[in-house]
């Protein structure tokens, strides 16, 4: 009978082999769950980037479509002041401001197909408005939608003729250091016809992803 008890004692687990399992199996969990962590990091760090890249990628695809279909047709604000097709820059009343053509129009409402869109920064966003008519009453409210968040500055220049486009030396980009910072009239000058630029480069300084430039050439060039 003695001998009996004593085999069955030594085919269990002492006391210390079961803390060295528990040690070990505790040991690969935690290499298991930090890996697994690192990974849904990197899954979520990944879609975080891609979801930032579309709505870039969409702000921009909007303001190329609005410059695409730009048009030569001055308005008249809110105060009865003639607004030129185009105007923008620091010391303009919004960034960027224009006539554009091809206002779809699906459901043949009786209006014009060109619209009037400005661009601007608030709330360190990116937005658009816009309007039901070109020439505006006093009280035409615009359709305004924020295009990107994360936006901290938005600088316009401006470029007024071909005779003034200019190559950089040893490359093939636009000198853009002769551009104007501002297409507004002057106010001192005795014409307020302003024409219209046929260049214009937009940059945008954006949260964690620095500046981002674009430039166009303005219909009809």
């Amino acid at each position: 009978m003695a001998c009996l008890v004593s085999k069955r004692r030594s085919a269990g687990f002492t006391l210390l082999e079961v803390l060295i399992a528990m040690a070990i199996t505790a040991f690969v969990a935690l290499i298991a769950t930090t890996s697994l962590s690192r990974v849904m990091d990197g899954v979520q760090s990944l879609r975080a980037t891609a979801d930032r890249t579309y709505e870039v990628n969409r702000a921009w695809m909007i303001i190329s479509r609005d410059l695409r279909h730009f048009s030569e047709r001055p308005v008249r604000d809110e105060f009865g002041q003639i607004e030129p097709a185009l105007t923008g820059g620091l010391l303009a009343r919004f960034p960027l401001s224009f006539t554009r053509a091809g206002w779809h129009n699906p459901n043949a409402h009786p209006r014009s197909n060109l619209q009037r869109v400005n661009y601007r920064i608030e709330d360190e966003a990116l937005w658009r408005d816009s309007y039901p008519v070109l020439d505006r009453a006093a009280d035409t409210e615009p359709y305004s939608v924020m295009l990107l968040d994360g936006v901290e500055d938005m600088q316009l220049i401006f470029l007024a003729s071909l005779t003034e486009l200019q190559i950089q030396p040893g490359g093939a980009e636009p000198d853009t250091s002769n551009w104007s910072a501002n297409w507004v009239v002057d106010v001192g000058s005795l014409d307020t016809e302003l024409r219209s630029p046929i260049g214009v480069e937009i940059s945008l300084r954006l949260q964690g992803w620095g500046e981002m430039r674009r430039l166009y050439a303005l219909p009809p060039l």
